[in-house]
C-alpha cells in the first residue's frame, strides 16, 4: 500500500528548473497541497550521480525531504534518441551546459545523429515522492515519437521543439501546454503518482 499525502500538506518540489516547476505545480493544483520549491527554501541541487532516471529522482527527492523535514517530490526526466543508444538520457540537462542552452543541446543531438535514418526518440519521466524518514514511492512515464529537425515552436522547454509524439504532427514546442500536460511522459507518471499517493 502506497503512503499517501493528505490534502493541505506542504510539499517541496525538488527542482530548480522553472519550466518543470511550472508544469508540476499546474498538475498538482487540484490536490490542495501547499507547494514550496527547493530554490525558495535555499536547498542546494544535489549532484546527479545515479546511472538511471529512477536513481536520480530518488536521490533528489530524499535530499530535499531530509534537508527540509517535509515530503518532497523530485522528477528526473530526459530526452532519448534511438540512434544514440538512448543518449542524452540522464545527461539531458548536462548536454545543455551550465547556461542551460537547449538550442545548443538540440543541435548537439542533431550533429551526433548525423546521417543515421533512425529518428525514433522518447521522453522518460520518473517521479519520486520521498519523506524525511527515507520512505519513497516512484512512478515512471514514457512517450515515444520521432525527432523533428529543425526544431519548431516556442511553447515548451528543453528538447520539446525537436520531438513529435507518435500519432501527432506538432512538436511539443508547438503543442498547447494544456494538451501536452494531458498526454506527456510527466503526465503519465503523474497519473500513477496521484492515484497512489494523493487524496
Amino acid at each position: 500500500m502506497a503512503r499517501r499525502l493528505a490534502r493541505g500538506a506542504r510539499l517541496v518540489l525538488a527542482s530548480h528548473n522553472k519550466g518543470k516547476l511550472r508544469e508540476i505545480a499546474e498538475l498538482l493544483r487540484p490536490h490542495a497541497v501547499e507547494i514550496v520549491s527547493a530554490g525558495e527554501l535555499g536547498l542546494p541541487e544535489p549532484e546527479e550521480t545515479e546511472p538511471d532516471f529512477a536513481g536520480n529522482a530518488r536521490l533528489k527527492a530524499l535530499a530535499a525531504a531530509r534537508a527540509s523535514g517535509l515530503p518532497a517530490l523530485a522528477d528526473d526526466s530526459g530526452f532519448c534518441a534511438a540512434a544514440l543508444d538512448g543518449a542524452p538520457g540522464v545527461l539531458s540537462a548536462r548536454w545543455a551546459g551550465p547556461e542551460k542552452d537547449f538550442a545548443a543541446a538540440m543541435d548537439r543531438v542533431h550533429q551526433a545523429i548525423g546521417s543515421d535514418e533512425d529518428k525514433r526518440a522518447w521522453f522518460v519521466c520518473v517521479l519520486c515522492l520521498a519523506w524525511p524518514d527515507g520512505h519513497t514511492e516512484s512512478f515512471l512515464g514514457r512517450v515515444d515519437g520521432q525527432i523533428a529537425w529543425p526544431p519548431r515552436g516556442t511553447l515548451g522547454f528543453g528538447y520539446d521543439p525537436m520531438f513529435v509524439p507518435a500519432g501527432g504532427s506538432l512538436t511539443y514546442g508547438e503543442t498547447d501546454p494544456d494538451e501536452k500536460h494531458a498526454t506527456s511522459h510527466r503526465a503519465r507518471a503523474f497519473a500513477q503518482l496521484l492515484a497512489s499517493c494523493f487524496d
